[in-house]
């Protein structure tokens, strides 16, 4: 799953993703894109959307960074810790948030810096395209890649949806999934929102 930590719709996808792996045999890795980059250029975007994104460059730089450093395996724990102070504890993004979710995985707080530096934007220029580009130009996060019937890769949006699934219901939920993304020549279903994100 490609993720930017910022996206209240990305973190419910990706906690129903780890319900899925309770319940179904996944195991599910993290990557980071970033809603920043995506939207870079466009003048069409509304003023709160620009805002949004203003706080978007240092946690997907300092999530890249700590994966660059430490593995993937890491990145999976800290866009816990990210997600859980951004989305739950309404904590703002900055040096205070790094620093916070740095100390509780025991990381060096020297890391906090990559948040304000252009040094691994390379890296995650690549991760947001290997994410972004299989998926096409219409979608934003969460993006999940999978195995499809066939063994080939699959790259879908989404889903979007709240609140989160949880046991079985995320299994149905993965297995419906499978089922129309697996299926040549689907593209899209969907219907508007009428609720804000729900983290229970």
């Amino acid at each position: 799953m490609w993720f930017d930590p910022i996206c209240p719709w990305a973190w419910i996808t990706s906690r129903w993703l780890l319900e899925v792996e309770r319940v179904r045999d996944v195991r599910t890795r993290f990557h980071v894109m970033s809603l920043t980059v995506l939207n870079e250029g466009r003048e069409d975007l509304p003023q709160w959307y620009r805002e949004f994104l203003s706080h978007g460059w240092g946690p997907v730089r300092l999530a890249i960074a700590v994966e660059q450093k430490y593995g993937n395996e890491v990145l999976r724990d800290l866009y816990t810790a990210l997600g859980d102070r951004i989305h739950h504890a309404k904590m703002p993004v900055g040096h205070d948030l790094y620093l916070a979710v740095l100390t509780e995985l025991g990381l060096p707080s020297e890391l906090a810096a990559a948040a304000e530096t252009t040094e691994h934007d390379q890296a995650l220029r690549a991760s947001h395209h290997a994410g972004m580009d299989p998926v096409g130009d219409e979608v934003g996060t969460p993006v999940i890649h999978t195995p499809g019937p066939d063994g080939r890769p699959i790259a879908f949006f989404g889903p979007v949806v709240t609140p989160i699934p949880r046991g079985e219901a995320a299994g149905r939920l993965w297995d419906g999934v499978l089922l129309v993304s697996g299926t040549d020549g689907f593209y899209e279903l969907k219907r508007t929102r009428t609720r804000s994100p729900s983290f229970d």
